[in-house]
């Protein structure tokens, strides 16, 4: 068995080097500050924030940043009251984000608009129908508001045959809306 006489020459359990002993004492420095302190300001911040899980969240994060400050922190007279200004300098950060982000939300709302009257759903369905040349034809047309020219510039075609999409097209849709603009019965 070696010495046991505590001078580190085969003793079993050798001292700890200093720079560990220092650590040690500072992180147990900082333990009994945090067991000390920490409902304190837990219960300040709930009382401002009026929400208890979110001073919690507030405490512990305003902690971690105070430990990795401890060093310097422990010499001041009251480090509890710096972790009181940190938890709530986070506190007012969080609201003013939430108030920016609700204030965006406002003007992003969307704007409800009243569905498609029944002539236009008739008008969709009855277009809808149609031969895809026809359709397309109508559709430059009348919603586009392209010429008869233009269309066949795009579509690479004569003029003469748009001319004839768009004629079957009206006729069509003719027979299938009807007169009266109704839908008609057995098209």
């Amino acid at each position: 068995m070696g010495n046991l006489t505590g001078d580190g020459v085969g003793d079993p359990f050798p001292a700890a080097p200093t720079a560990v002993r220092e650590k040690t004492a500072t992180r147990l420095g900082f333990e009994e500050f945090y067991a000390a302190s920490f409902q304190g300001v837990a219960t300040q911040l709930y009382a401002y924030t009026g929400d208890l899980d979110q001073a919690h969240e507030l405490v512990q994060e305003a902690f971690c940043r105070a430990f990795a400050r401890w060093s310097k922190l422990q010499g001041y007279d009251d480090p509890a009251a710096w972790v009181r200004r940190v938890a709530f300098n986070l506190a007012n950060s969080r609201w003013r984000r939430l108030k920016t982000a609700a204030a965006y939300l406002r003007k992003q709302r969307v704007e409800h608009v009243v569905g498609p009257s029944p002539d236009r759903v008739t008008a969709i369905a009855a277009i809808a129908l149609l031969p895809e040349n026809q359709r397309r034809a109508v559709v430059l047309h009348y919603l586009a508001d392209l010429s008869v020219a233009e269309i066949a510039d795009q579509e690479g075609v004569a003029v003469g045959t748009v001319k004839s999409w768009l004629h079957r097209g009206r006729a069509a849709l003719a027979a299938h809306i009807g007169a009266d603009g109704k839908e008609a019965t057995g098209a």
